[in-house]
């Protein structure tokens, strides 16, 4: 038989402003543990632990765990529940607030890697309102974690992970730093107040070999949120109505017009400009902005 646990040991009432639906199946730890797999030495950080569940698993490793917590009616008892363990340590933080490099992670590099990866992992049950925020600040921000696990929206999980022809701005917002794939698909009974949709694992492994600076990303991703304004129209087309930063792309009073111009760049590019946006893949994305914007490669 399953182990659960009730909702109410804390006898609180969820709080919809934050999302709040406690995971209550066993069995659905175990197996985040095993994926997460914590080892002694490594920082894990918790986003949103609730009543400390999922954290009590991981404490159990010699990893040392940092549980964020947004909800202030929660800090007493997870402190209190974890008073005795000295690797759990409980913060009282919006976690798009947190600073993880006040955490020292230049004490915890991964001693195998000198190619920024930090000796940390990143776990948590994550809200629909906070997923794509969190995602972009721990992709582009953070210190690089040796690799991510969260729950979130089985439609969120399968928008991030998808493939083309079915890409996407979140897919590749992902896919751009990342590996992600979904590890397993969680139904909405097991939460407790039961949402109305059902969930998903993604488990996220940050690529060690990532040669572009921010300002390549800014221009990769300068051309994909144009071009994805209209995506089921041509790339092409939505790249002549949608991309406003000409400046730095086509001098005025050239002899060809902007939308030749672009022509002239997707050729380079070896891209054909009567392809969708959601057809493209991240490598033909980059191979794209490297074609706008190639003074950037012998910079």
């Amino acid at each position: 038989m399953t182990k659960s646990y009730p909702h109410t040991r804390s006898n609180l009432v969820q709080k919809k402003s934050l999302g709040q639906n406690f995971l209550v199946n066993e069995k659905v730890y175990q197996f985040m543990v095993q994926e997460i797999a914590p080892q002694k030495g490594e920082v894990i950080i918790e986003v949103g632990p609730g009543e400390g569940v999922l954290t009590e698993h991981l404490a159990k490793s010699e990893a040392r765990i940092i549980a964020v917590e947004k909800d202030h009616r929660l800090i007493p008892s997870l402190k209190e529940k974890f008073k005795d363990q000295k690797n759990v340590t409980i913060t009282e933080e919006d976690i798009l607030k947190f600073d993880p490099k006040k955490l020292r992670f230049d004490l915890f590099a991964d001693p195998r890697s000198n190619l920024g990866i930090f000796n940390y992992k990143l776990v948590g049950n994550i809200p629909y309102y906070l997923t794509s925020h969190l995602l972009r600040i721990t992709l582009e921000d953070w210190p690089k974690p040796k690799s991510i696990l969260f729950m979130v929206q089985k439609e969120v999980a399968q928008r991030m992970t998808a493939k083309p022809p079915r890409m996407n701005l979140l897919a590749l917002s992902v896919q751009f730093f990342a590996k992600a794939k979904i590890v397993k698909k969680i139904s909405r009974g097991n939460f407790r107040p039961t949402p109305k949709v059902d969930s998903a694992l993604v488990k996220i492994i940050p690529k060690e070999k990532f040669a572009f600076d921010k300002l390549f990303q800014k221009n990769f991703f300068q051309l994909a949120q144009a071009a994805f304004q209209n995506k089921r129209k041509q790339i092409l087309n939505s790249l002549t109505n949608n991309l406003t930063y000409r400046a730095a792309l086509f001098v005025q009073g050239s002899p060809v017009s902007f939308k030749d111009f672009l022509n002239q760049k997707m050729a380079g590019a070896g891209i054909e400009p009567t392809r969708r946006p959601e057809s493209l893949s991240v490598e033909e994305w980059e191979r794209i902005t490297k074609a706008f914007w190639p003074e950037q490669l012998s910079a």
